[in-house]
Protein backbone atom coordinates (compact mmCIF):
# COMPACT_ATOMS: atom_id res chain seq x y z
CA UNK A 1 0.00 0.00 0.00
CA UNK A 2 1.37 3.45 -0.95
CA UNK A 3 1.59 6.59 1.16
CA UNK A 4 1.94 9.85 -0.75
CA UNK A 5 4.04 11.33 2.02
CA UNK A 6 6.85 9.39 0.32
CA UNK A 7 8.03 10.93 -2.97
CA UNK A 8 10.53 8.82 -4.89
CA UNK A 9 13.14 10.73 -6.87
CA UNK A 10 13.56 9.22 -10.33
CA UNK A 11 17.20 10.29 -10.60
CA UNK A 12 17.94 7.84 -13.41
CA UNK A 13 19.44 8.57 -16.84
CA UNK A 14 16.34 8.77 -19.02
CA UNK A 15 12.58 8.40 -19.27
CA UNK A 16 12.72 4.72 -20.21
CA UNK A 17 14.76 3.89 -17.10
CA UNK A 18 12.35 5.98 -15.03
CA UNK A 19 9.30 4.22 -16.46
CA UNK A 20 10.88 0.82 -15.85
CA UNK A 21 11.70 1.74 -12.26
CA UNK A 22 8.18 3.01 -11.61
CA UNK A 23 6.84 -0.24 -13.07
CA UNK A 24 9.10 -2.28 -10.79
CA UNK A 25 7.97 -0.33 -7.72
CA UNK A 26 4.33 -0.60 -8.77
CA UNK A 27 1.61 0.39 -6.32
CA UNK A 28 4.05 0.77 -3.42
CA UNK A 29 4.58 4.41 -4.50
CA UNK A 30 2.07 6.97 -5.76
CA UNK A 31 4.26 10.10 -5.97
CA UNK A 32 7.41 10.67 -8.04
CA UNK A 33 9.93 13.48 -8.40
CA UNK A 34 11.47 14.25 -11.77
CA UNK A 35 14.45 16.59 -11.65
CA UNK A 36 16.60 18.74 -13.88
CA UNK A 37 19.00 15.89 -14.64
CA UNK A 38 16.20 14.01 -16.40
CA UNK A 39 15.04 16.99 -18.47
CA UNK A 40 17.08 16.19 -21.58
CA UNK A 41 16.32 12.48 -21.17
CA UNK A 42 12.58 12.85 -21.72
CA UNK A 43 11.62 14.03 -18.25
CA UNK A 44 8.53 15.97 -19.27
CA UNK A 45 7.25 13.08 -21.38
CA UNK A 46 7.81 10.75 -18.43
CA UNK A 47 5.98 13.13 -16.10
CA UNK A 48 3.01 13.25 -18.45
CA UNK A 49 2.91 9.46 -18.92
CA UNK A 50 3.13 8.69 -15.20
CA UNK A 51 0.44 11.28 -14.48
CA UNK A 52 -2.01 10.61 -17.27
CA UNK A 53 -1.58 6.88 -17.91
CA UNK A 54 -0.60 5.58 -14.47
CA UNK A 55 -2.38 7.95 -12.12
CA UNK A 56 0.77 9.01 -10.25
CA UNK A 57 1.32 12.37 -8.61
CA UNK A 58 4.28 14.31 -10.02
CA UNK A 59 6.76 16.71 -8.45
CA UNK A 60 8.79 18.53 -11.11
CA UNK A 61 11.99 19.71 -9.45
CA UNK A 62 13.34 22.43 -11.75
CA UNK A 63 14.48 24.99 -9.14
CA UNK A 64 13.71 27.81 -11.56
CA UNK A 65 15.56 31.10 -11.18
CA UNK A 66 15.50 34.03 -13.61
CA UNK A 67 13.93 37.43 -14.11
CA UNK A 68 10.26 37.54 -13.22
CA UNK A 69 8.88 37.58 -16.77
CA UNK A 70 10.91 34.52 -17.76
CA UNK A 71 9.92 32.56 -14.66
CA UNK A 72 6.26 33.42 -15.17
CA UNK A 73 6.36 32.26 -18.80
CA UNK A 74 8.17 29.03 -17.94
CA UNK A 75 5.73 28.17 -15.16
CA UNK A 76 2.73 28.96 -17.35
CA UNK A 77 4.06 26.50 -19.91
CA UNK A 78 4.66 23.79 -17.32
CA UNK A 79 1.24 24.28 -15.74
CA UNK A 80 -0.41 22.81 -18.84
CA UNK A 81 0.97 19.37 -17.90
CA UNK A 82 -1.32 19.14 -14.83
CA UNK A 83 1.60 18.46 -12.47
CA UNK A 84 1.31 18.58 -8.69
CA UNK A 85 4.44 20.36 -7.41
CA UNK A 86 7.05 22.61 -9.04
CA UNK A 87 10.14 24.07 -7.39
CA UNK A 88 11.55 27.56 -7.83
CA UNK A 89 14.24 29.36 -5.88
CA UNK A 90 12.86 31.08 -2.81
CA UNK A 91 13.71 34.67 -3.76
CA UNK A 92 10.47 36.64 -3.38
CA UNK A 93 10.45 38.02 -6.93
CA UNK A 94 10.82 34.49 -8.32
CA UNK A 95 8.03 33.13 -6.11
CA UNK A 96 5.64 35.93 -7.07
CA UNK A 97 6.32 35.39 -10.78
CA UNK A 98 5.87 31.63 -10.46
CA UNK A 99 2.52 32.07 -8.73
CA UNK A 100 1.37 34.31 -11.58
CA UNK A 101 2.42 31.67 -14.07
CA UNK A 102 0.61 28.91 -12.16
CA UNK A 103 -2.63 30.89 -11.83
CA UNK A 104 -5.67 28.86 -12.84
CA UNK A 105 -3.93 25.51 -12.32
CA UNK A 106 -3.67 23.18 -9.33
CA UNK A 107 0.13 23.08 -9.44
CA UNK A 108 1.73 24.00 -6.12
CA UNK A 109 4.76 26.29 -6.13
CA UNK A 110 7.43 25.17 -3.67
CA UNK A 111 10.31 27.47 -2.77
CA UNK A 112 13.86 26.22 -2.32
CA UNK A 113 15.49 27.73 0.76
CA UNK A 114 19.07 26.41 0.93
CA UNK A 115 19.98 23.18 -0.86
CA UNK A 116 20.36 20.23 1.51
CA UNK A 117 23.75 19.41 -0.05
CA UNK A 118 25.18 22.71 1.24
CA UNK A 119 26.78 23.53 4.58
CA UNK A 120 28.20 26.74 6.01
CA UNK A 121 31.51 26.40 4.15
CA UNK A 122 29.65 26.08 0.86
CA UNK A 123 27.67 29.23 1.66
CA UNK A 124 30.88 31.08 2.52
CA UNK A 125 32.38 30.01 -0.81
CA UNK A 126 29.28 31.39 -2.54
CA UNK A 127 29.50 34.74 -0.70
CA UNK A 128 26.22 34.14 1.15
CA UNK A 129 25.78 36.36 4.22
CA UNK A 130 27.18 35.04 7.52
CA UNK A 131 24.93 33.19 9.93
CA UNK A 132 23.80 29.79 11.06
CA UNK A 133 22.42 27.71 8.16
CA UNK A 134 19.20 26.90 10.02
CA UNK A 135 18.62 30.59 10.78
CA UNK A 136 19.08 31.49 7.11
CA UNK A 137 16.74 28.70 6.01
CA UNK A 138 14.08 29.90 8.43
CA UNK A 139 14.35 33.49 7.19
CA UNK A 140 14.26 32.51 3.52
CA UNK A 141 11.29 30.24 4.14
CA UNK A 142 9.33 33.01 5.86
CA UNK A 143 10.01 35.45 3.03
CA UNK A 144 9.08 32.92 0.33
CA UNK A 145 5.83 32.05 2.09
CA UNK A 146 5.02 35.74 2.51
CA UNK A 147 5.54 36.11 -1.25
CA UNK A 148 2.87 33.46 -1.87
CA UNK A 149 4.68 30.11 -2.07
CA UNK A 150 2.45 27.12 -1.42
CA UNK A 151 5.24 25.52 0.54
CA UNK A 152 8.98 25.19 0.89
CA UNK A 153 11.75 22.68 0.36
CA UNK A 154 13.89 22.34 3.47
CA UNK A 155 16.09 19.81 5.16
CA UNK A 156 14.54 17.68 7.91
CA UNK A 157 16.78 19.42 10.43
CA UNK A 158 14.94 22.70 9.79
CA UNK A 159 11.38 21.38 9.36
CA UNK A 160 10.31 21.95 12.96
CA UNK A 161 11.49 25.57 12.92
CA UNK A 162 9.69 26.28 9.68
CA UNK A 163 6.50 24.55 10.84
CA UNK A 164 6.48 26.85 13.86
CA UNK A 165 6.43 29.99 11.68
CA UNK A 166 3.12 31.83 11.51
CA UNK A 167 3.69 32.13 7.74
CA UNK A 168 3.78 28.32 7.46
CA UNK A 169 0.22 27.74 8.61
CA UNK A 170 -1.55 25.67 5.97
CA UNK A 171 1.61 25.45 3.85
CA UNK A 172 3.60 22.42 2.69
CA UNK A 173 7.06 21.37 3.81
CA UNK A 174 8.77 18.94 1.46
CA UNK A 175 12.00 17.39 2.64
CA UNK A 176 14.87 15.94 0.65
CA UNK A 177 18.04 14.83 2.40
CA UNK A 178 16.20 11.89 3.98
CA UNK A 179 17.99 8.59 4.47
CA UNK A 180 16.76 5.37 6.08
CA UNK A 181 18.85 4.14 9.03
CA UNK A 182 22.15 2.75 7.75
CA UNK A 183 21.89 4.23 4.24
CA UNK A 184 24.79 5.97 2.50
CA UNK A 185 24.49 9.76 2.85
CA UNK A 186 25.80 10.38 -0.69
CA UNK A 187 26.07 14.14 -1.35
CA UNK A 188 23.61 15.11 1.38
CA UNK A 189 24.94 16.88 4.47
CA UNK A 190 21.83 17.81 6.50
CA UNK A 191 19.89 14.58 6.94
CA UNK A 192 17.53 12.62 9.19
CA UNK A 193 15.51 9.41 8.88
CA UNK A 194 12.09 9.40 7.16
CA UNK A 195 10.15 9.07 10.42
CA UNK A 196 12.12 11.87 12.08
CA UNK A 197 11.42 14.19 9.16
CA UNK A 198 7.67 13.62 9.44
CA UNK A 199 7.81 14.05 13.22
CA UNK A 200 9.66 17.34 12.67
CA UNK A 201 6.76 18.73 10.63
CA UNK A 202 7.44 17.69 7.04
CA UNK A 203 4.41 16.82 4.90
CA UNK A 204 6.39 14.86 2.32
CA UNK A 205 9.83 13.30 2.18
CA UNK A 206 11.89 12.75 -0.97
CA UNK A 207 14.02 9.61 -1.23
CA UNK A 208 16.07 8.62 -4.27
CA UNK A 209 19.19 6.49 -4.16
CA UNK A 210 18.24 4.30 -1.18
CA UNK A 211 15.31 3.11 -3.31
CA UNK A 212 16.49 3.06 -6.92
CA UNK A 213 19.91 1.62 -6.03
CA UNK A 214 18.40 -1.11 -3.86
CA UNK A 215 18.45 -4.71 -5.03
CA UNK A 216 14.66 -4.67 -4.60
CA UNK A 217 13.35 -1.09 -5.09
CA UNK A 218 9.75 -2.04 -4.32
CA UNK A 219 10.75 -3.61 -1.01
CA UNK A 220 12.95 -0.61 -0.12
CA UNK A 221 10.06 1.78 -0.82
CA UNK A 222 7.60 -0.32 1.16
CA UNK A 223 9.93 -0.42 4.15
CA UNK A 224 10.05 3.39 4.17
CA UNK A 225 6.26 3.59 3.88
CA UNK A 226 5.97 1.19 6.81
CA UNK A 227 8.36 3.30 8.87
CA UNK A 228 6.18 6.38 8.35
CA UNK A 229 3.23 4.62 9.95
CA UNK A 230 5.12 2.94 12.78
Amino acid sequence: MSDDRLIVALDVPNALAGLNLAGEIGDAVSFYKIGLGMLTGGGLALANELKQDHGKRIFLDMKLFDIGATVEAAVRGLAQFDLDFLTVHGDPHVVRAAKEGAAGSNMKILAVTILTSLDRKDLDDGLIIPGDVADLVETRAARALEAGADGVIASPQESARIRALSEAEGKLIVTPGVRPVGADLGDQKRVTTPRQAIDNGSDHIVVGRPIWKAADPRKAAQEIVNSLSS
